[in-house]
């Protein structure tokens, strides 16, 4: 598969996860996490089952989950780091939050898919 083939698929998974997220469907977000995936947030890491099960829950809901322009993307081998700012409206137990971030994701390919094994956000610096 070319770099260009490879681009273009990491691209459709940031894409379709960013629309999982928004299905508030915890069986639909799974499907683009390994299952050693973590998050690092500003609150430390939280693992797989902890984030989904807060969906599974309805104590996180996405109602909004947009890429602002093209992720950037690079592989390397069988891995890739994807780059994006990604701005989204989330209700974390009734508390709506609405962030501006950019996060990093790294995926592995395993049987010729591509699964995140690790998401780091942070906050956009508000200009």
């Amino acid at each position: 598969m070319s770099d260009d083939a490879r681009t273009a698929r990491l691209t459709a998974a940031a894409h379709g996860w960013a629309a999982a997220m928004v299905s508030n469907d915890a069986v639909r977000i799974a499907e683009f996490m390994a299952d050693d995936w973590v998050i690092v947030s500003e609150s430390g890491i939280s693992t797989r089952e902890q984030f989904l099960a807060l969906v599974e829950s309805g104590d996180l809901t996405h109602s909004a989950f947009d890429l602002v322009g093209e992720p950037r993307v690079r592989v390397y081998g069988d891995s890739a780091v994807v780059t994006a700012r990604v701005t989204n409206t989330a209700h974390y137990r009734g508390e709506r939050f609405d962030a501006d971030e950019w996060t990093t994701d790294v995926f592995v390919r395993r049987n010729d898919r591509w699964l995140c094994v690790l998401s780091h956000i942070t906050a956009a610096a508000r200009t």
